[in-house]
Parts: structure tokens; sequence; C-alpha cells
């Protein structure tokens, strides 16, 4: 016999990963966007928006969905022990993501626009090496993370285009005061 493990077992070792990778993704997504501030401030309710900007309860929904896909994907690599780009992809996985959690606070905590487009290009640039190194462990782990890079993309030419409408954001100042005139 020259396998070391039944398909049975590597299913196994499949949905153990999952039950814990996926969560641990959606939760730490979930974190980052709470630690980031948040979209209905004072601060970024003053922006002027782009015109592709989606609803922004699609948000929610869309991150909670890739962030499910790109865990199960992990999962995937992680559960392939036999192959020789698991390390390496794992670890490529694993710098993407932090940089991925690190922009939500950046771009809504700091209110950095300029700095948060830095951030997302790196993650653009990790998320594309990550998809390739996935592709070659596990072709499923790679066509998962597709829709993810789609969507990366996108929030790299919103993140862009609404530093080309603000320019200067800080000249906004966050101190939820309100002034109103009466004609």
């Amino acid at each position: 016999m020259n396998r070391l493990a039944s398909p049975g077992q590597l299913r196994a070792s499949l949905l153990r990963w999952a039950l814990f990778i996926v969560p641990s993704v959606v939760l730490l997504g979930f974190l980052a966007g709470q630690m980031g501030g948040d979209a209905n401030s004072a601060w970024f309710q003053s922006l002027d928006k782009p015109a592709i900007f989606p609803p922004p309860a699609t948000f929610g929904i869309v991150w909670a969905i890739l962030y499910a896909m790109i865990g199960f994907a992990f999962a995937m690599v992680c559960a392939a022990w036999g192959s020789a780009n698991r390390g390496v992809a794992i670890a490529a996985f694993l710098v993407h993501l932090g940089f991925n959690l690190a922009w939500s606070p950046v771009f809504f905590g700091q209110q950095e626009i300029q700095l948060a487009l830095y951030v997302i290009i790196a993650v653009d640039v990790l998320a594309i090496l990550t998809t390739v190194l996935f592709f070659k462990v596990r072709k499923w782990a790679g066509l998962l993370m597709l829709p993810y890079l789609a969507w990366v993309l996108f929030a790299t030419v919103l993140n862009w285009q609404f530093l080309e409408l603000n320019p200067d954001p800080a000249d906004f100042d966050d101190d939820g005061a309100v002034q109103s005139f009466e004609f």
C-alpha cells in the first residue's frame, strides 16, 4: 500500500482544520473591523464617496462570506500534508491576513487614507502570491481565493478614489460637533 491516509482520514483532517480555521478567520475579520472604527463616524460620513461606492450594508455581508471562503481555502492547504508548497503557502497566507486585518484600523481608526492605500496594495500583492501558492497546493483552494482577490482589488480602487476625492481629510475635525444654520 502506497498511501499514508485513507480518503476518509483525509476528509476528517480537512474537517478538523476547517472547524478551527474558518471561524477563526471570520472572527479575526470581524474584530479588525470593530477595532478599525465605525463607517458611521462623523469623519467617514464627511468624506466624498466615489460613484462606485456600494451600499454600506454590502460590506459586512461580502466580507463575512469572503472570510469564510478564504478560511476554508486555508484549511484545505493546512490539511495538505504531502504538498511541498504547503509551508510557504501557509506563511504567505498568514502574512497576507495580517496586512488584510491592518487595513480597517488604518483607514477608519487612524483615518489615514493614503497609508491605508499602501496597506491594501500590499494586501493585493500578498493575496496574488497566496492565491498562486494555493493553486500549487490544492486547485480548489486557489479557486476559493479568486472572489476574495477580485473584491480586494475592487477595494483598492475604492481606497484610491477616496484618496483622490478627499486629498486632505485631516482637515475635518472629528469631535462630533454639529453646526447648524437657520434662515
